[in-house]
């Protein structure tokens, strides 16, 4: 089973990065989740830290992003997810 992270335009980068880093030295690989420009924005960003948190260990990291429906309170929701996954 894959882990979700949900991010918000509120979700702090850094944060989101070091629970990202965390999933993937556990599952070697996770999903990130993100609705709206700013969400997606936030994540993007994590995603760029986390890499850097990584490589050192000789890990390259990639982000595939697709389309995700998700329902909101009950309300269909188009999302962005990314399957990051080392290279």
């Amino acid at each position: 089973m894959v882990e979700v992270l949900k991010v918000s335009a509120r979700s702090n980068p850094k944060s989101v990065a070091g629970a990202l880093t965390a999933v993937l030295r556990e599952n070697g690989t996770a999903e990130i989740q993100a609705v709206g420009a700013g969400a997606v924005n936030q994540a993007v960003k994590a995603i760029a830290i986390t890499r850097g948190f990584i490589a050192p260990n000789g890990i390259d990291l990639v982000a595939v992003p697709a389309f995700v429906e998700i329902s909101i309170d009950g309300e269909e929701r188009t999302a962005i997810k990314f399957i990051v996954e080392p290279r």
